[in-house]
């Protein structure tokens, strides 16, 4: 047996390596902890709330 775990991702220890990005809606300057895409829109803390997919509910 293998003394790996299954279902689980992997979640280095120590701080994220952040990286500066500006905001698509307020241009304002941020933070993100993934490279940003230059294809795809970036937004700081407040827009996102307006921008985050909704979930569909489940009965």
């Amino acid at each position: 047996m293998s003394d790996r775990r299954s279902g689980g991702g992997f979640r280095p220890s120590g701080p994220r390596e952040m990286h500066k990005a500006k905001c698509a809606d307020c241009g304002q300057e941020t933070e993100v902890p993934f490279l940003p895409d230059p294809d795809r829109p970036v937004y700081c803390r407040e827009c996102y709330q307006s921008h985050k997919p909704s979930k569909p509910n489940r009965y």
